[in-house]
């Protein structure tokens, strides 16, 4: 009972916390809406205080939104809230425990069923991502790998990848302006059928292998004459192909003190590509597009993310540095290797940003395919995913973009889904022996994604062919945010 009680005290805790932030929310949203009441019967000191309060009301809720031409709906109960939730709810939960975030399932459900436009639902749903992200780095900064003695987050995998991701994300970002919607919608649904589709071939070596595994695991226990007695759960130290496992006696859910976990110095550089990278976007808002200092602030992006991937790709090929959770595999780093893999890392920025979702879609696949673990795949993935997913959300914040209240609720219900997703299929794991579900739910949730939004891109296309509007490229100087 004592084990049971301390496995909920951080669900509780994480409940308290969000409980306390709708009250604060709703305080706010009472304060304003009393301000506006008795504006009309207060003296004049009671008025300016009245008109002071009501412009920071209106800075926090991004009430003043003039200049861009959004559709946000009335955040009442009604059927689709309750669908929106549920849908929330489920796509928190699958894309994090994929490591993918689950930008693909939000944005139709916030524009189809919600019916925020286009560019408020992008924005809403990096802040779903942001939270079900953030909930999940939470709860795997307890873990430690399941096979060695190191956090299951891989902090040298994500410093050589995550530098490059947020590069891509900037490059992408700039393409999706320029490309037309139909090829962002034809690449999109090419992508992603195609990386679900390895990801699901991927799932069935890894499951093939478990078998074996489990099937060993009993005959043993037969020769020993205990043939009735539970096979237990012996994880595989890497992906299929990766050489001899590691067996465990009996596997517990490893756990560790968050400090332990915690690698400060590559969270010391992660964290400065991350301020590095805001500060730029966020000046760059301020200039004109296309302008000398325009492109100067775009350049400058690439000192920094190439600096800080290039010091740990040239400390891993010195032997520095390795990628522990790759095995022996990831001790000995060829030249080509390394520029291949930080190529990757653009790549998967350049889809994130040109198809306005997390670099997860594709960096989970990726780790996979370098023999990671499924499980320290979809935690690396999800801890890169947290620093791009919260710089976008700052950025629409800064150029109000989205409604805070709505927000917040989705970003609680996306937090609460993500954590408890990562609980049950943790407990599913040790208790079926697979850890390929990890795999197959991400397969499982870039195959939804690619059906979400190709459907959504494919009846936008065919609305333009019938109202024979300009599908061609666009020019990027004559966009406005």
């Amino acid at each position: 009972m004592a084990g049971t009680g301390a496995r909920w005290q951080a669900p509780l805790r994480m409940a308290t916390m969000i409980s306390l932030g709708f009250l604060l929310a709703s305080v706010f949203v009472s304060a304003e809406r009393s301000l506006k009441d008795e504006a009309s019967r207060s003296n004049d000191t009671e008025v300016s205080l009245s008109n002071y309060l009501h412009k920071v009301a209106n800075f926090l809720w991004q009430s003043d939104v003039s200049g861009y031409q959004h559709v946000w709906p009335d955040m009442k109960f009604g059927w689709q809230i309750v669908l929106g939730t549920i849908i929330g709810f489920f796509g928190a939960a699958f894309g994090s425990v994929g490591g993918v975030g689950g930008g693909g399932i939000f944005v139709p459900m916030l524009t189809l069923i919600i019916g925020f436009d286009a560019k408020s639902s992008t924005a809403i749903s990096k802040c779903m991502i942001m939270g079900a992200a953030g909930s999940t780095v939470y709860y795997n900064l307890k873990l430690r790998h399941p096979t060695l003695d190191m956090p299951i987050i891989d902090y040298d995998l994500a410093l050589l990848f995550q530098p490059m991701l947020m590069l891509g994300i900037s490059i992408g970002v700039a393409f999706n302006v320029i490309f037309a919607d139909w090829m962002v919608t034809v690449l999109l649904i090419v992508l992603f059928i195609g990386t679900s589709t390895k990801a699901f071939f991927r799932g069935v070596d890894t499951w093939k292998k478990e078998t074996i595994l489990k099937k060993e695991a009993a005959r043993r226990l037969e020769s020993n004459g205990s043939g009735n007695e539970e096979v237990e759960y012996k994880p595989l130290s890497s992906g299929p192909g990766n050489g001899p496992e590691k067996a465990t006696k009996e596997y517990k859910e490893p756990e560790a003190p968050i400090l332990k976990n915690v690698y400060w110095k590559e969270l010391g550089l992660l964290v400065f590509v991350w301020v590095a990278f805001l500060v730029l976007q966020i000046v760059k808002n301020h200039t004109t597009t296309c302008s000398i200092s325009y492109w100067i602030l775009n350049l400058l992006q690439i000192p920094v993310s190439c600096g800080v991937s290039l010091y740990e790709a040239v400390s891993l090929y010195n032997g520095r540095r390795v990628i522990a959770s790759n095995g022996d595999a990831g001790t000995n780093w060829k030249v080509h290797q390394l520029i291949l893999y930080c190529c990757c890392g653009i790549l998967a920025g350049v889809v994130g940003g040109l198809l306005g979702l997390g670099g997860g879609f594709i960096l989970g696949p990726l780790f996979l395919e370098l023999g990671i673990p499924p499980q320290v795949s979809s935690a690396t993935a999800t801890f890169a995913m947290t620093f791009s997913s919260s710089m976008s959300v700052v950025e629409y914040y800064l150029l109000k973009r989205f409604p805070v209240p709505y927000a917040l609720y989705f970003v609680a219900v996306a937090t609460i889904a993500a954590f408890i997703g990562q609980h049950v299929v943790r407990r599913l794991i040790i208790v079926l022996g697979r850890a390929s579900l990890i795999i197959f739910i991400l397969s499982f949730t870039i195959f939804v994604s690619a059906i979400s939004l190709g459907g959504v891109g494919i009846s936008n296309m065919i609305y333009k062919i019938e109202k024979h509007e300009y599908m061609g490229f666009e020019n990027l100087c004559k966009y406005e945010a």
